[in-house]
């Protein structure tokens, strides 16, 4: 992953790595320690990962790809955020909908809007 694809910011004291809209998809495990590694070597406690980077799989829970990506997040002690509109997911699977939620009453895993939610979830 070049630093084309990503910024180090720091929000609130946190330092954030936030990767851009365009990039390599993220569909697995592999990819998802490939931002892990590049997150900790900046320094990063949270990886914000725009919507359309994840592989659409990430979105159906029976393919197992978002529990394998966010598990290695939870091994590294990396945040993770999901950033962007994820309607249009959740509006056919009451299942996402509930995993969103629990994962949103966390403090490892974050479905967010947008980066000013972002900003008001790392202010606490």
């Amino acid at each position: 992953m070049s630093d084309l694809t990503s910024d180090l910011q720091t929000i609130h004291g946190v330092p954030v790595l936030m990767c851009a809209s365009e990039g390599e998809t993220i569909g697995g495990e592999r990819d998802a320690l490939d931002l892990i590694g590049n997150a900790g070597y900046q320094g990063a406690q949270w990886v914000v990962i725009p919507v359309e980077r994840f592989d659409e799989a990430f979105f159906r829970l029976s393919t197992r790809v978002a529990g394998d990506i966010i598990q290695k997040f939870v091994q590294y002690a990396m945040g993770l955020v999901v950033l962007g509109d994820i309607s249009r997911h959740t509006e056919g699977s009451s299942a996402l909908r509930d995993f969103v939620r629990e994962c949103d009453r966390g403090r490892q895993t974050w479905f967010l809007a947008d980066v000013e939610e972002l900003r008001e979830r790392l202010k606490s």
